[in-house]
Order: structure tokens, then sequence, then C-alpha cells
């Protein structure tokens, strides 16, 4: 898709990639609506990539297309470490252990913080409790091993947690260990949940490995996000784009604004894209 501008610029889109919770998954959801479905199909149908960047692992988002493959075969995933074009995963960080030894005993500083470690979709609690776990996130309390030791193999995605706090207390904790956690970046997920993640691994990065990939640049990439752990991806690409139950910061970060996840502007703005129309105004 390429169009001239009001201004003469030229735009052209040859990647799309949306957040999925709360930007085109509302919450309380399973799946995405019909119409967000069919519109990536109808980008996909018009020879344009499109594809989640998401928190979540690559293997968990084909339930939330009625396991449609076609529409995550292209993804950045786990905030940026897992990367696939086609189908084919082209990156995959992976968390070192000796780095997760120093986080923690780094959280072993901080009274009630918990680690949530990941083995693809299986979540083991390396510290905290059940309990502690479910007040943050109760469908990986119900489904998490407590261990006293990290899980030998690779570890695919890491979460630190605390029940009780508030989301500016949430934030002032990632900035403390974004400070302390030697080889990790932290961002806000929701209240009482951080993401963790290798140091310079963001949804940013993931984007930069997929445009490389295809041979394009991040001008070329329109992406769609709601929340803080979507900054980085709005950070790497210029037409970024918030929907309007975004968080204040994800808002101010974005160029674009849209409607609202349960309204489908995604959807719509997809389809605008798909048909070589530009759906963003200043």
């Amino acid at each position: 898709m390429r169009e001239i501008a009001a201004d003469g610029s030229v735009r052209e889109c040859r990647l799309i990639l949306s957040d999925m919770d709360n930007t085109i998954l509302p919450k309380g959801e399973k799946t995405v609506s019909a119409r967000t479905h069919e519109a990536f199909l109808k980008a996909l149908s018009a020879g344009l990539p499109i594809g989640p960047s998401s928190g979540r692992a690559r293997s968990w988002v084909p339930p939330m297309f009625s396991e449609d493959e076609a529409c995550c075969a292209t993804a950045v995933a786990t905030n940026g470490l897992e990367v696939y074009l086609e189908g084919r995963c082209i990156h995959h960080e992976y968390f070192s252990h000796e780095a997760l030894l120093g986080l923690l005993d780094v959280l072993g500083k901080h009274p009630g913080c918990g680690l949530l470690c990941f083995q693809d979709s299986r979540p083991y609690i390396v510290r905290g409790t059940k309990e502690e776990l479910a007040q943050s996130f109760p469908a990986y309390a119900e489904t998490a091993d407590v261990r006293s030791t990290l899980p030998e193999g690779a570890i695919t995605k890491v979460n630190v947690f605390q029940c009780g706090i508030t989301r500016a207390e949430t934030q002032e904790l990632v900035d403390v260990l974004n400070a302390e956690a030697e080889g990790f970046d932290f961002d806000l997920a929701f209240p009482g949940y951080l993401n963790a993640m290798p140091a310079g691994w963001n949804k940013g990065r993931g984007i930069k490995v997929l445009c490389e990939a295809i041979g394009c640049s991040t001008d070329e990439v329109v992406v769609f996000g709601d929340a803080n752990n979507d900054l980085a991806m709005f950070e790497a690409v210029p037409n970024s784009v918030a929907v309007s139950n975004a968080t204040a910061e994800a808002a101010a970060a974005a160029r674009w604004h849209i409607g609202a996840c349960r309204d489908d502007a995604v959807a719509q703005a997809i389809e605008c894209l798909a048909e070589g129309r530009w759906p963003f105004m200043a």
C-alpha cells in the first residue's frame, strides 16, 4: 500500500503488527471478533504481511484466531523474544540461567516479589506462592507448578509479580528493578505484574529483526497497541497507533489514535490499509 499524503510525503505500508490484549482482543474474550479475523485475512489476501506483536508466546496465539495459523504465521511474540516470518521462527532469544539467579537475589531484597518462569506454555513459580500470583494472574496460578529452584532447560518467558500494589507502585518497582537487576529490562504489564526481558530485547527490537528479514524499513510498518509494553514498539515504528482505551503513556507515545478495542477500531484500520487507503489523520 503506497499513498502520497497531503504534506507530500510518501506513505507505504509493507507490514502490519498488532498487540493482542485490549487492542484486538477485548478483556474477557477468548477469541478476536469475526471482523478482526476477516480483516487479517483481507490483508493477507492483498499480499500485506500481518500478525500479532504480543507479550504472549507465539504458540498461545492460534486459539485466539479460532486456530487459524495464517493470522499469526508472521509474529513478534513474547515481547520481542520470538520472531516468526510466514510460519518459520527466524529468532528466539532465551534467558540466561546465571542472569535469572542474579534476579532472584535482587528480588530477595524486595519482600513480596515473586518470579514466574515459563518453558513454552508451562509456568513455574520459582519465588512466591500460588495465592500471591492469583492476585495478579489467576489463570497462571491455577496451572503453575511451585519450585524451589529454576527449571532445567530453556526459559522462554519471565514475569515478576507482587500482589496488592497499585499501578504507580508497579511502575516504581519497574524503575527499581531496571536499575538493580543486571542483564534484564522490565516493563509494566498491569498493576502487580511486570514483564522481564533479556536486556535490549523488546517488541521494538523484535520488529527490527522482522523488518530486516522482510527487507523493509520501520517507516513501512504500522503497529497497533494499548499498553506500556508497547512503548518500545511505538518508539521503534513511526506509524504507531493507539486505541482509545490505551494507557496514558501509550496514548502519549503513539503518533496516531483510533477508536476502542471493543469497537473493532483496529479491524477498520486494517481494512483500509488492505484496500490501499491510509486510515489515519493527525
